[in-house]
């Protein structure tokens, strides 16, 4: 280890979080981010690596991608983050474009803000609000986020315990079982919330028919479907948006993450103009002081024009089969390694046999220069998700070095 890598890593661990740094050195995942570029990003120590896991997915359009990165010059020689509180033309530009794209061009409507949670938060508040309910309806190994109505939503005991009690009325059923679902969701019930597929949960695909069934329970009940897209967004499934695999559209959707273009942070809660209702009676009851900032709707608005330019949901799509025609190959070659293989476009996980192997093989993929970390929710998952600007041939160096970790771990040699 370098000796400038050696400090930096030494003195996170002093200021910010020494077990985040124990836990990723051991999985060969203590990196130094230095130079980012595109599909890669380079250890301060010099090393490239393809990065497959992007954040979660914030990177859609590529690290530092050089037309992002110069609306954003051109903005600062035009406008600050504005005031929360007034008004600009770039909002409004903004919440039109995430209109246009939306299902069905149906959320007319939008609320900003700076990250996924806070949106999440908002989504809730706005499902209450306008259905004067209380339950909410989340899903099992769901993830949100982890500010206030968000970590209540999340589906994993661990990250809530610490800070219990929390919000009161929010129950949890099996994701992808629409007959669970419907029996619990009654007219108490203000919002189902889903994410279209579990990111951190594992990369779970619901079946085709779920949503139609989860849109007919939530409309007999007069209950509102959030859709957490903040993950699934922007291209990352082969769609603008995840939902339209399953031709569904939600009440409210949030998005984030990749919206920013991995250069400056920005989400959005987007809904159907007939919630406006409660904001026109309400309408200071929510703020967020760097949500929606002219900075950032200047660079969402050159993300989402860059995504559709390079047609990069189609991309993903060509990208994603490419991938799953070598896991198939993979599955064959080491059937005791790895079990399955889940995901829509870019948005894939692989799931071995054991938990050991999620860590074991994020340390070997490691030596070989991709980045891919397995499921906080279970290790025995690892989330394969590169920017969608990736190009065939490091998805090929992505499945030699599977191919390479896999043969270790079996004792063996790489097949062809």
């Amino acid at each position: 280890m370098s000796t400038s890598k050696d400090r930096i890593l030494k003195e996170f661990a002093k200021h910010l979080n020494p077990s985040r740094v124990r836990i990723l050195k051991s999985a060969g995942l203590d990196i130094v981010e230095d130079r980012r570029e595109g599909p890669y990003v380079w250890d301060v120590d010099g090393k490239k690596y393809i990065d497959c896991f992007t954040g979660a997915g914030s990177f859609n359009v590529g690290r530092r991608n050089p037309q992002i990165i110069q609306a954003l010059k051109d903005a600062l020689d035009r406008v600050d983050i504005g005031g929360f509180l007034f008004f600009s033309e770039l909002k409004v530009e903004l919440a039109k474009k995430l209109a246009e794209i939306s299902p069905g061009q149906a959320l007319k409507c939008a609320m900003y803000g700076s990250g996924g949670g806070e949106v999440v938060d908002f989504a809730i508040k706005l499902a209450r609000g306008s259905t004067l309910r209380t339950r909410v309806i989340t899903a099992e190994k769901g993830y949100h986020g982890h500010t206030g109505f968000a970590l209540s939503g999340i589906g994993r005991d661990a990250y809530q315990i610490p800070f219990q009690p929390l919000m009161p009325d929010f129950f949890r059923v099996p994701f992808g079982d629409w007959q669970a679902l419907e029996k619990v969701v009654d007219d108490k019930t203000a919002c189902v919330i889903l994410e279209p597929i579990q990111g951190e949960g594992g990369i779970f695909v619901p079946p085709a028919d779920y949503f139609k069934k989860v849109r007919e329970i939530c409309d007999r009940n007069g209950a509102l479907l959030i859709v957490d897209e903040i993950q699934s967004g922007f291209g990352r499934t082969g769609k603008m948006f995840c939902m339209e695999h399953f031709g569904v559209i939600p009440d409210i959707m949030t998005v984030g993450k990749s919206l920013g273009g991995g250069i400056y942070p920005i989400a959005a809660a987007l809904y159907k103009d007939d919630l406006q209702d409660f904001l026109f009676a309400n309408p200071m009851i929510h703020f967020s002081t760097f949500g929606g900032s002219d900075l950032g709707c200047a660079v969402a608005l050159e993300t989402i024009r860059f995504l559709q330019d390079r047609k990069l949901p189609e991309h993903a799509e060509k990208m994603g089969q490419r991938f799953q025609a070598g896991f198939q190959l993979l599955m064959s070659k080491y059937p005791t390694i790895l079990k399955e293989f889940r995901g829509r476009g870019l948005m894939m996980g692989l799931q071995y046999a054991e938990e050991e192997m999620g860590p074991r093989m994020s340390f070997e993929l490691s030596k070989s220069g991709v980045i891919a970390v397995f499921s906080g929710n279970d290790p025995r998952v690892m989330r394969i998700m590169p920017s969608l600007v990736i190009q065939e041939q490091d998805v090929q160096a992505v499945l030699d070095a599977l191919d390479r970790g896999m043969a270790t771990i079996s004792g063996g040699k790489p097949h062809g």
